[in-house]
Order: structure tokens, then sequence, then C-alpha cells
């Protein structure tokens, strides 16, 4: 009897497709219902409780040793409290576990006041299997494992993803976990910035998204995020961005940054490779602060004993995209990035792919200079520029791709990949033991992708992103 009224909703459903009629692409495309989110209006998908969630591993400046962990309760959950332990084969890992207290950042949205927690893991051994748990409200998470990375270097894959941004949910979660499915052995995840929108709809659902869309990778992958400017906004009465409060509340990183951009100017030493992060948002706001992050980032690359540099930042140095450039970035950063011979930068912002390793003014990376990489992970896509398609060595649009990086000892290899598994980008760099570099071009024999959307939303853009999720098949047949 308890299935009559779902037969009875199936036969309707039924009945409906029969007498459907065949619906054109331009009438589908017509009909498209814009949104940012999978969360219905006056719906509550993504309210605090007393179950942690949002459990995020976070490196510290030297994670081989330490790590930082960072969750979200409802305010009735008034102690921050996690255990950590060895982990063995045991179920037992509690006998063996210390436990840590912590700190709180209260946070209000519409979906309610949350306490964000975090707890620093000190004393930790490098090269070790630990297993950890967050408290919540008389209960706990799930014991989680991660790897301390070893104190000198060893090889390891990273994972680098560009913007997420728009139907974080819908269409960018198959990228993640594409990306790790294809590499599940990486040890850290890297951020270009933009990883939500931050503009309409509410902000906290499109976390909620990007949080679910990572699932448990998050809580056992380090987490290495940089911010892009829909980390920002900026008020009615004020065109100056200033930096969302959910960044701070969810992502506790090495707070090693020049004064004032500590929340989103770090680095960190992984397993023989120093990652920069730095706050290109705030430099194309103010010539001061981009001035100021070269200042550090001399200081920081100077005394440098990794075998490899990976700096990471939002604009591009270099613009894919049509009608975008950031000059200041090439007047204060471009020139230390050479001076001290940085490996490879990693950027998003573009929505396109693009890949440089000969346009910097001229040189090639064997010349002292990095490659530029910029990538886009998320439905939102816009069309690559008649300059890049110019002097870029590849080049791509309407295409959601996820990087995979291999660091060995005297070799780095970068792959670009679709989110339907498709080599679309490669390189290698040899390192000598002087420092010099050696190029190796190893890019597929196919052609750039291109825009396949009939319909383009603007002339320099293929894709909204928000055009996507309530969008209907371009044909309903009976």
């Amino acid at each position: 009897m308890r299935i009559q009224p779902r037969l009875n909703a199936i036969a309707l459903a039924l009945l409906a497709c029969s007498t459907a009629p065949h619906v054109s692409a331009n009438e589908a495309q017509a009909s498209v219902r814009e949104a940012n989110t999978l969360v219905p209006a006056q719906q509550t998908r993504y309210a605090p409780s007393v179950f942690p969630d949002r459990v995020t591993l976070l490196p510290t400046a030297q994670p081989a040793t330490s790590h930082n962990v960072t969750w979200r309760t409802d305010t009735s959950v008034k102690h921050t409290i996690a255990q950590i332990a060895p982990a063995t084969a045991s179920p037992g890992l509690h006998l063996n576990s210390i436990e840590l207290t912590g700190s709180s950042i209260s946070h209000n949205t519409p979906n309610g006041e949350a306490l964000h927690h975090r707890v620093t893991f000190k004393d930790l051994q490098p090269d070790t299997l630990y297993a950890y748990r967050v408290k919540g409200g008389d209960t706990w998470s799930e014991w989680h494992q991660f790897r301390t990375p070893q104190a000198e270097f060893a090889p390891y894959t990273a994972l680098y993803l560009g913007d997420a941004q728009n139907a974080v949910l819908s269409h960018y979660a198959r990228t993640v976990r594409e990306a790790f499915r294809a590499t599940p052995h990486a040890k850290v995840m890297l951020y270009a910035g933009d990883l939500v929108n931050s503009r309409e709809d509410i902000h906290d659902n499109e976390w909620g998204e990007w949080f679910q869309a990572l699932s448990w990778i998050g809580s056992t992958v380090t987490q290495i995020p940089s911010s892009g400017n829909h980390e920002f906004s900026s008020d009615d009465d004020n065109p100056i961005r200033h930096l969302l409060p959910h960044w701070a509340a969810q992502f506790e990183l090495p707070n090693n940054g020049p004064e004032g951009l500590q929340d989103t100017v770090y680095y960190t030493d992984y397993q023989g490779v120093r990652y920069i992060a730095l706050d290109s948002t705030e430099a194309l706001q103010y010539p001061d602060k981009a001035k100021q992050q070269a200042d550090w980032l001399e200081e920081v690359l100077s005394d440098n004993p990794q075998q490899w540099t990976v700096i990471f930042h939002h604009h591009p140095m270099h613009s894919v995209s049509k009608g975008r450039d950031n000059p200041p970035l090439r007047e204060f950063w471009q020139p230390v990035y050479e001076a001290y011979n940085v490996d490879l930068v990693l950027q998003g912002h573009d929505h396109t792919y693009g890949r440089d390793a000969t346009a910097h003014q001229g040189k090639a990376a064997s010349d002292g200079g990095p490659v530029y990489a910029v990538s886009v992970a998320g439905p939102k896509q816009y069309l690559v520029s008649d300059h890049a398609r110019a002097t870029m060595d590849r080049v791509g649009e309407d295409s959601q791709l996820f990087q995979v990086i291999d660091f060995e000892q005297n070799e780095l290899r970068y792959q670009a990949f679709t989110v339907t598994g498709e080599l679309y980008d490669a390189f290698t760099l040899k390192k000598a033991a002087d420092g010099s570099k050696t190029f190796i071009e190893q890019q597929p024999e196919t052609a750039p992708t291109s825009c396949a959307n009939p319909h383009k939303p603007k002339p320099s853009r293929c894709w909204n992103g928000t055009d996507v999720i309530h969008a209907p098949a371009a044909k309903v047949t009976p």
C-alpha cells in the first residue's frame, strides 16, 4: 500500500513524457532559469548543527611537523576539541590519542549563526600516518587519516584547480572528484582563487556546495588555497573590495605573510616544495600592497632551501581572455619571479586555459623565468583573446580542467586534463644542479578546444556558469 503513491507519480511522469512535444535547442535555451546553487529559494540546506561539518586539513608553514584543522558547528557547541593519534589498523585509536583544544570564530549567515573551530596539531612526526576527529555537540566527526610530508624533498604529486565559482555542486563537483580519482595519491590540492561566487544568493549555500563537492577529500588531503576577487566584495557606497568573512573563518593558514595580508598571503614548505600564495585582488586595488607583497616575496625567495618553488595567485600575469590585462602584476611581481628563478606560476580568473613559457619578456623557462599557467575548473567559461592565441604555447576554452603536477628531484612534470580525462597539455622541466632548467614541450597533437555554445551570453563569454544548472535538455522526446 505504501508504494502506490510513488507508482502513481511515476505513471503521471511517464504520461507527461509521452505527450510532450519536441523542444528545440533555441526554446530550451530561452527557458533556462539562471541560479548559482542547487538550493531552491526559501529552502535551508546548509544550516549549522551539532554535527561537525566542513572539516578541512590545512598547512602550517612547516606541515611536516604540524597541521591545522578547521570545522563548523552551531553555536551550542561551546568548546573546540579535537583528538589525534598515530593511525593503526586497530579501531582503538582513542587509546593512543591526545586531546587538544582550540579556538573558534562566530559567523552569522542566513543559514544560521555558526562557530568555525580551529585546532593546530603540533609536534607531529614527518612521514607518519595520523588519524584525527573533531568534536561537535555530544558527538564526534568520523576519524580522518592523513600522512605528514617528509622533512626533506621526496617525490610526490600535487593537484592544481582553477576557478570553481559558479554551479559548484552541479558542475564543478565532477572536476574535483575526477581529479582525485585520477590521482588518489595526491598529497596537496592547490586553488587559484574564486572558490565560490559571493555575489547573489546566499553565500553560505555556495560554500556549503564547495565543501560538499570536495567531501571527505578536504579532511584528508592538505588544502592550499589562494583568494580570488570573488572571495572579496564591495559595498554599494564603496567600490573598494574587502575580504568576506567566510575566508578567515574557514581557512586557518600559516599567518606568515606581510602585515595586514596574513589571511591571504603566506608560504608553506611541503616536502621540498615552497608554495607561495599571493593576493592579486589587493595588489590590483592598491599599488602599495602590490609592492608590499613584492618586497615580502623577495625576502621569502632569497632564503629558500626548497628544491622547487611554486607561486599561485588569482589574476594572471599574462591574460588569456578577451579584454583583460593586469599590468601592475608585471610591474611589481614579474621581475622578482625571474630574478629568483621561480619554477611555476599557477593562476585563474580568466575562465579559459592558457600556458605560457616563452611570452614573458621574450624569455624561455631555461633562461630563468617561470612557466605560467591559467586554468578553470568550473562551468563559467570565457573566450580566448587573439593576442593569447598568437603568443601562448597552449590555449583552450569551453573546457573544465584539472592539473596534475609530479615533483621529482630534478624533474617537474605538469599535465592538464579535461574533466573527462583527456590529456590537454603537458610539459616537463628538468633542473640541473646549478638551478638552470630545460623546458620540454609535450602538449598533445590536438587542436585547441573552442566554444561550442551557439547562444553565447556575451561576446567575450561562452557560458555564464549560472545558465547551466536548470538548463533543460535540448530535446524532449516521448
